[in-house]
């Protein structure tokens, strides 16, 4: 990979190059750590609202007045400890509120405090306490073992606590395990969803991405023991904890910073996973906009068919990274419960028995069997890996760069990475699309282009896409005297690209932007096709 750092997780496990890739993929450094627990104690739930400045929607008021209660610092693990001190996953993915989940723990501490931290704004806090439990014995969990027929890693731990969560708001959590005797910390990361998304903009995490790429006892979707695709697992399971960011998988890179700023603007939001919308197809019936995050890279066809269906039917779709619908997957139980495999046979499809049943080829959307390309719904397809590049804007009158100032051929080092999509002709692309970012790079001697596109429907919606993968990450490019976020991205890319994200995201809560911002093409002129 091209910089392996915390807040450029991808790198992580990136061995097994796409087809498309400009050379292969390899792994990454585990990201490190995030702040110790100073253990400020809340217990309250939230709702409703104050409202912060901003324009149209008027701030929504229950994730208003949720983010006007008072954060909790000292959430984020600064020290991990020692490793495997304390380890941990949920046997749910996600939960409505107030449903029942298991912690499964594995600890060599005699006793641990778990505590609950819903992610948000909080006045710059990202988080708070929601609810905690101290005291809870600890005992260390049988060690793992690998199913040899899928190198998948098995864990067979018992269930050590439930947790009920009546009370929590809906949000994106992150757990925080503490061993009492000091010697070691975790993440545990949870959705607690939204049961209806109508009129709301939709957080649609993405822990398929976060399993694939979890190298948690030895394999992933991409290594195995020989660091190579021949020993990587085909199929990964939910019952293992997550091994990037001591435990919190992709979340804080990819996730948490977009969170935090739509949650800043007050927007009406709600809270999903990938894996909810594959199995509730009309879960996002009505909803305003559909974000898809940092790293969104593994979907099932039942996902891909609930998006589609909502944006014909009016709804928005930001896809805030890229690489995003690349791998298409397939869910399988485990003992714990439905949808806690995921399987990726990758370029050995023709071996795995579920498509020898008859379900989809566990391959790249854009490989056959069943060819169906990701850029028919995101406008945009991957293109490459790896690339360090900056971002050039190309239309600034476009209506997404208001407020930003920038002028033809603004530059902003090193936005474009690690990850980039392009509007390539040659698959199937929506039109009208418009290309109002076309930042040339060069991928181990390849020359190329990193596309940011709009493009619209006839049902009204527009669809967005950013055409890198730094975009979540640079939102938190700031600091004093224009600190830097790691990839050299600066301050100036941090200011355009929240400033670019705030005007879609309030564009696309307000409803079908091709109504007031229809698409016109300009592909040949960028193309000349």
């Amino acid at each position: 990979m091209a910089e392996p750092s915390r807040r450029g997780v991808l790198g992580l496990a990136l061995v097994a190059a796409a087809a498309t890739s400009c050379g292969p993929r390899h792994p990454g450094a585990a990201a490190a750590a995030l702040a110790p627990h100073s253990g400020a104690a809340s217990s309250s739930a939230a709702s409703s609202s104050a409202a912060p400045a901003g324009a149209a929607p008027a701030a929504h008021p229950g994730t208003a007045q949720e983010n006007a209660l008072p954060g909790t610092p000292g959430w984020e693990i600064t020290d991990p400890g020692k490793a495997g001190a304390v380890e941990a996953f949920a046997d749910r993915v996600s939960v409505l509120p107030g449903e029942t989940f298991g912690l499964h723990v594995s600890t060599s501490a005699a006793a641990f405090t778990v505590s609950a931290y819903r992610t948000g704004w909080y006045g710059g806090a990202r988080a708070r306490l929601v609810w905690r439990r101290e005291h809870v014995p600890g005992t260390r969990q049988a060690a793992p073992h690998v199913d040899q027929a899928t190198r998948t890693v098995l864990t067979g731990w018992q269930r050590t606590l439930a947790v009920e969560t009546g009370g929590w708001p809906e949000g994106a959590y992150l757990l925080r395990l503490d061993a009492e005797d000091g010697s070691g910390r975790c993440y545990v990361p949870l959705t607690v969803r939204s049961a209806g998304t109508a009129g709301k903009v939709v957080v649609m995490s993405a822990p398929a991405t976060w399993q694939a790429y979890n190298e948690w006892g030895g394999y992933s979707l991409y290594n195995g023991p020989s660091g190579t695709l021949a020993t990587r697992s085909l199929r990964v399971v939910f019952d293992r904890p997550y091994d990037y960011d001591h435990g919190a998988g992709l979340f804080l890179v990819y996730e948490a910073p977009l969170v935090a700023l739509a949650e800043r603007l007050g927007l009406p939001l709600a809270y999903t996973t990938g894996i909810d919308v594959a199995r509730e197809p009309e879960l996002l019936r009505g909803a305003a906009a559909v974000l898809s995050l940092g790293h969104d890279e593994y979907w099932s066809p039942e996902q891909r068919a609930a998006v589609t269906a909502a944006r014909d039917a009016g709804t928005n779709l930001a896809v805030l990274g890229a690489n995003c619908c690349f791998r298409r997957v397939r869910f399988e139980p485990t003992e714990l419960g439905p949808d806690r495999t995921v399987v990726c046979w990758k370029d050995a499809w023709a071996q795995d028995p579920g498509h020898k049943a008859g379900a989809p080829a566990t391959t790249d959307f854009r490989t056959g069997p069943g060819a169906d390309p990701e850029s028919a719904l995101l406008g945009v397809i991957y293109d490459g890996y790896p690339v360090d590049a900056p971002y050039v804007v190309t239309s600034p009158d476009h209506w997404i760069f208001a407020g930003t100032g920038v002028a033809a051929g603004a530059s902003f080092p090193h936005l474009v990475g690690v990850e980039y999509d392009r509007v390539n002709t040659a698959f199937p692309t929506p039109r009208p699309i418009e290309v109002v970012a076309h930042s040339p790079v060069v991928c181990e001697g390849r020359r190329s282009h990193a596309d940011t596109a709009y493009y619209t429907v006839p049902s009204g919606a527009g669809v967005f896409a950013t055409g890198t993968m730094r975009w979540v990450e640079a939102l938190d490019a700031h600091g004093p005297g224009g600190g830097k976020a790691d990839h050299g991205i600066d301050s100036h890319a941090g200011d355009l690209v929240r400033t670019v994200t705030e005007t879609v995201l309030r564009a696309f809560a307000a409803g079908p932007a091709g109504r007031t911002h229809p698409a016109v093409d300009n592909l040949a002129a960028v193309y000349g096709s």
